[in-house]
């Protein structure tokens, strides 16, 4: 059973700030997850969170990119 969104928000926390995090969603699904203290998301692929901090994309760039 995959964890849901929600649970996985409890969990993590920004790799660089440790601050909380907030889901960013795409055609329903959760594309990412956004730290509104550093300005970046940080994308999830094949279900799994990519909490890297060079992995991490700017916040601007990411609604650049999917508008």
């Amino acid at each position: 059973m995959p964890i849901q969104t929600e649970e996985l928000l409890q969990m993590l926390a920004c790799p660089r700030c440790l601050g909380a995090l907030e889901a960013v969603y795409r055609g329903g699904e959760t594309a990412g997850f956004a730290c509104p203290a550093c300005a970046v998301v940080y994308p999830v692929r094949d279900d799994i969170p990519i909490m890297l901090e060079e992995e991490a994309i700017p916040r601007q760039r990411w609604d650049a990119e999917q508008s």
